[in-house]
């Protein structure tokens, strides 16, 4: 007993001499520069800002007339360079049809043209040619959902509009596929979608979301929909990162703007192994704190990896049938509630808040008025 607690005294001495000597060691070498303070140091935003100028500038070179000659590119190689470029001409746009925007950077062409003819941009699932010719879309018998219009022949005019998200970057993304097959299968329904991508999206919280293009892309985009789908892969039993970082970066109020509250949403997941819910649960909290309407419905495929064929269409299945359930229940639900989701989501609370202040305050400012009140009181 006595000679081990001989021997660890004798270790920890010889330690000790060891970390003696590296920091003399240490204190006669040159010192490192110290490290500039912040107002020295870039900035992200500006480095963002610096970036942008010269990729808009690019952009403006491809325009002509009164529009935006857009150029496509695969969602392979390239499809960064092709969001980075979208994102930074999308600074700022107006809300289509003129629904309250937060303030940021001025207006751009591509923005303003969510709601135009011009969307090539955000409908990447589109199909031409003989592709189109062979889609399964087409040749399925959605009258049920087609001929539904609760306010007659109001969505020959003002067809429903939707945003669908999805979750992952890979080259072959399974969530991607299955959000782009729920984005063909809403037009054919009669809606107008558009489908998000979210590459170049930065992380929650690293940059100021009003000087970030992309940031403001996808604000903007939640406030034109009036329905949602989101799909994302279950990883260890939830969502993954890449899709709840694009909830993260939507505020349940922008000023007195609710971005997300009233809209329909549609949930599905798609998973590597046996079938799961774990990730369709975990979004329909999601949607319940975003104030949404969830659907009853969902989606949920199994072994994903099995259920879509070489060029990236899912093949005829039980599952198969249940997305095209439900997309028409959520075209259905939209059909029914936006024309009616001001007076659905109309809250007591905040209409005695409106009468006493003038409009919604955000928290900050509630917290400010508190702390005025207590210095008033003391």
């Amino acid at each position: 007993m006595l000679a081990a607690r001989r021997s660890l005294l004798s270790v920890a001495v010889s330690r000790a001499r060891q970390y003696r000597l590296q920091a003399s060691c240490s204190s006669s070498s040159p010192q490192a520069p110290a490290r500039p303070p912040p107002a020295q140091r870039p900035c992200a935003s500006a480095a963002w800002a610096s970036s942008a100028s010269s990729l808009t500038t690019t952009t403006a070179t491809r325009s002509s007339g009164s529009g935006i000659t857009t150029h496509r590119v695969p969602l392979g190689t390239g499809g960064h360079r092709r969001s980075r470029a979208m994102a930074t001409t999308a600074n700022g746009a107006a809300a289509a049809n003129g629904a309250p925007t937060p303030a940021g950077p001025p207006s751009s062409p591509l923005l303003d043209a969510i709601d135009g003819p011009d969307d090539s941009l955000w409908r990447p699932h589109a199909l031409d040619g003989d592709d189109r010719d062979d889609d399964w879309v087409q040749r399925l018998d959605l009258d049920g959902a087609t001929a539904f219009d609760p306010d007659g022949d109001a969505k020959e005019a003002n067809p429903p509009r939707y945003l669908v998200l999805y979750g992952s970057l890979r080259e072959r993304s399974y969530s991607r596929l299955l959000a782009f097959e729920f984005a063909r299968l809403l037009e054919r329904m009669g809606g107008r979608v558009r489908v998000f991508d979210p590459r170049g999206l930065p992380v929650q919280g690293s940059v100021d979301p009003l000087a970030d293009a992309k940031v403001q892309e996808l604000r903007r985009l939640c406030i034109w929909a009036q329905g949602y789908v989101w799909v994302s892969p279950e990883q260890h039993g939830a969502i993954t990162a890449v899709f709840k970082n694009q909830i993260d970066w939507v505020p349940l109020s922008l000023g007195s703007v609710r971005p997300t509250q009233g809209r329909t949403l549609a949930v599905a997941q798609v998973c590597g192994g046996s079938q799961s819910f774990n990730a369709v649960n975990t979004l329909r909290l999601l949607g319940r704190w975003m104030r949404c309407l969830v659907i009853p419905n969902q989606s949920s495929i199994p072994k994903a990896w099995t259920e879509f064929d070489a060029p990236g269409r899912l093949l005829d299945s039980d599952y198969r049938a249940r997305v095209v359930d439900v997309a028409e229940e959520l075209h259905k639900f939209t059909l029914l509630t936006r024309g009616r989701a001001e007076f659905l989501v109309d809250r007591y609370s905040e209409r005695k808040e409106k009468a006493e202040k003038g409009r919604l305050l955000s928290q900050a400012e509630k917290e400010a008025e508190k702390r005025k009140a207590a210095a008033a009181a003391t």
